[in-house]
């Protein structure tokens, strides 16, 4: 594959980890070609199961959204795969809706079921050019710098 690499974050709910893993799985390839991040307890289960080199956070309940967070905050995630559960209540869903809202905010691609997931993956726009509108609140520093480094 040739193209751009880019920085996906994945982040599964308790009962949806097996999904992303399997998911991860059958787009193993793809992936490989990436930069990627995780929570603690899925990246643990992603780098031990694939083989891929996965840049690990804290555990999301324990600050590890909030770490991925930052770094789409800082410019350095370029995609956000998270399968949530929407039936199971979660006791650290305030950092759950901090996080989505944080995409939202930097407007970076969010997956946030298969279907979802498989679209983005599969789109030309992952690997081809794109420049995403990263939007100017008059108080962000230039994170070409930050990007640099970060590859």
């Amino acid at each position: 594959m040739t193209g751009e690499q880019r920085h996906i974050a994945l982040v599964a709910h308790d009962n949806k980890k097996l999904d992303l893993l399997n998911w991860a799985d059958y787009n193993r390839l793809t992936l490989s070609h990436h930069s990627l991040y995780a929570t603690g307890t899925t990246g643990t289960m992603l780098e031990h199961e694939l083989g891929l080199h996965v840049h690990k956070f804290l555990s999301g309940p324990v600050g590890g959204d909030q770490q991925i967070g930052a770094k789409i905050a800082e410019g350095l995630i370029d995609l956000l795969v998270f399968f949530w559960d929407p039936l199971e209540p979660q006791p650290h869903d305030p950092d759950v809706k901090a996080l989505l809202r944080i995409a939202a905010v930097w407007n970076i691609g969010v997956a946030c079921n298969l279907a979802s997931a498989d679209l983005m993956i599969s789109s030309p726009l992952l690997a081809g050019p794109y420049d995403r509108v990263r939007p100017d609140y008059g108080d962000v520093p230039d994170t070409t710098e930050l990007l640099a480094r970060a590859s």
